[in-house]
């Protein structure tokens, strides 16, 4: 979570400012070498790595003239973490707030959403995103109906002032790569370079690899500008997307097999079935791209809790899947061999969101338990027959 010696002003302040964490357990189960690093982002206020575009948004469109308190209606459609975001920026500002949210979206990202204060109008999962009766689609119905309706648009807003963005991660010209350009990646940046190095724990003192899961492309667009402009050229990043979307824009990283279009996943807020204009077509921005199933995602969710004590949501696990194979492969083999090298993974949100869903359900109740739970089970049994 944001940290700060001083009292914030409201929760907009507590956005971002997560930390990096080593995930040294699930290196040793692997045989690496190098330094496997998570950055939690469940740990900002909103929960998720979407607060950050969500407050840029809200700001930038304050500051522009296209948010007017007292008037403006905010509507956007959503995953659920931009959209909570959103509410809770807007619940601080004043404005009224309406979601649009394909129906295979949890019911606890809808419960925080209308705890926040914002209507939520579900839409059917099968549609094409530019179907008027998707979540798309819909929101910008509403806009055109509604009276002072603003869309602020994390698919596409990438109207930008680099220079005004620079001096101000959050102000006015801030879209959503640039939050993350002017934000998130410095955060990764100056988290490992001041972390010395040490013969216990050695570090090349750079970013050497960076993996994200993909949702609207925003997130990992930004960060990787960050790293390669003005900290390690030679930093590899790699996108991660469910089996059956084309988020990749360059055909020549995919193969049949690595697309089943139409094929429903489970996880949530990565891949569509379209490439939004905030994910970068230059092929120096991302390097490669993976496709991970929702078996290999949850199984690394189930990873991350039971060895690293981390809550991570279905993305966060999609991307700790992806970095394995990942490192497996001859690409990134010479990574996982070199001590030092210093592989950072996003991991967006949290599992607050998917509590009721039928795979963490699965994973938390009907896995089977560690083999400190079967001591335990022992010594109650124990005890039990001595109270006899």
């Amino acid at each position: 979570m944001a940290t700060s010696r001083y009292i914030l002003d409201n929760a907009l302040d507590a956005v971002g400012n997560t930390p990096i964490i080593r995930l040294d357990k699930i290196a040793a189960e692997e045989g690496l070498k190098c330094n496997l690093l998570g950055k939690v982002e469940f740990l900002s206020v909103g929960g998720s790595v979407k607060d950050r575009i969500a407050k840029a948004m809200v700001l930038a469109a304050e500051k522009e003239g296209r948010l007017i308190p007292g008037q403006s209606v905010v509507i956007e459609p959503t995953s659920g973490n931009t959209g909570i975001g959103l509410a809770m920026a807007c619940a601080i500002k004043g404005y009224s707030v309406i979601i649009t949210l394909p129906n295979k979206m949890s019911r606890e990202k809808e419960a925080l959403l209308r705890a926040l204060g914002a209507k939520v109008i579900r839409t059917p999962d099968g549609e094409p995103w530019d179907s008027p009766n998707s979540h798309i689609g819909v929101a910008q119905r509403l806009q055109r109906e509604i009276p002072h309706a603003v869309i602020l648009d994390q698919y596409g807003n990438v109207r930008i002032t680099a220079r005004l963005a620079r001096a101000n991660p959050y102000s006015q010209q801030v879209n959503n790569p640039l939050a993350h350009e002017y934000a998130t990646g410095p955060e990764i940046i100056d988290a490992v370079i001041s972390t010395p190095s040490s013969p216990l724990r050695p570090s090349s003192m750079k970013v050497d690899a960076l993996i994200a899961s993909a949702g609207t492309g925003g997130t990992i667009t930004g960060i990787s500008r960050a790293l390669k402009k003005t900290h390690n050229s030679d930093c590899i990043v790699v996108g991660v997307d469910p089996v059956c979307v084309i988020h990749c824009p360059f055909s020549h990283f995919l193969t049949p097999s690595m697309i089943a279009f139409g094929s429903p996943y489970v996880v949530e807020g990565i891949g569509y079935d379209f490439i939004p204009e905030v994910l970068s077509r230059d092929p120096g921005d991302v390097d490669t791209w993976l496709k991970t199933t929702d078996e290999e995602a949850f199984k690394a969710v189930q990873r991350l809790m039971r060895k690293e004590g981390l809550l991570v949501g279905g993305s966060s696990g999609s991307a700790l899947s992806g970095t394995l194979t990942w490192l497996k492969s001859k690409q990134g083999r010479k990574f996982a061999d070199t001590e030092g090298m210093n592989v950072v993974v996003l991991l967006p949100d949290g599992i607050r969101n998917y509590m009721s869903k039928e795979w963490f359900l699965n994973l938390a109740l009907r896995s089977e338990p560690s083999p400190l739970a079967d001591q335990s089970d022992e010594l109650e049994a124990s005890m039990r027959r001595a109270s006899l």
